[in-house]
């Protein structure tokens, strides 16, 4: 007898986990050529971070203890996925008239690569895509081991 909660589960951690680092990429594109808030601060480009709990103190012993007492006794740990700044330097354009342009002329966009956060986003989306298959895949499985159970 399989359990396909952990199926469901396993899916819907990684479909959260990639719509985060979607909502991640596209903040970040969208501020991309923000100079600054009103209050001065400007943005800083934002990372989504995937972590499993105790991932820091935890050698990789102990994950593969865990994961084989898993078994048909549980789900096993999802990871928290937490958004934070990346340690970015700003991009620096040569805009002169710009109202906020340093002393030499220099405007300081925040450090948002493009290419990158474009990248992010279709890996992102793929793998959204996949956990997506693999959770109709077990639901067809437990709908078809239902029928056989009639």
């Amino acid at each position: 007898f399989m359990d396909y909660t952990q199926a469901f589960a396993i899916s819907a951690a990684g479909m959260s986990a990639e719509r985060a680092r979607v909502d991640v990429a596209a903040l970040n594109l969208a501020n991309a050529n923000t100079v600054q808030s009103p209050d001065g601060v400007a943005f800083r480009p934002l990372r989504a971070v995937a972590r499993t709990p105790d991932a820091a103190t935890a050698a990789f012993a102990d994950f593969m203890g865990a994961a084989e007492s898993i078994g048909a006794t549980g789900i096993p740990a999802v990871p928290a996925v937490t958004v934070e700044a990346a340690d970015v330097a700003p991009r620096l354009v040569y805009e002169p008239g710009h109202p906020f342009a340093d002393a030499k002329g220099f405007v300081a966009y925040p450090g948002v690569d493009t290419a990158v956060e474009m990248v992010t986003m279709m890996s992102a989306t793929r793998a959204y895509e996949a956990n997506v298959a693999a959770m109709n895949a077990a639901r067809t499985l437990a709908l078809k081991a239902l029928e056989i159970g009639n």
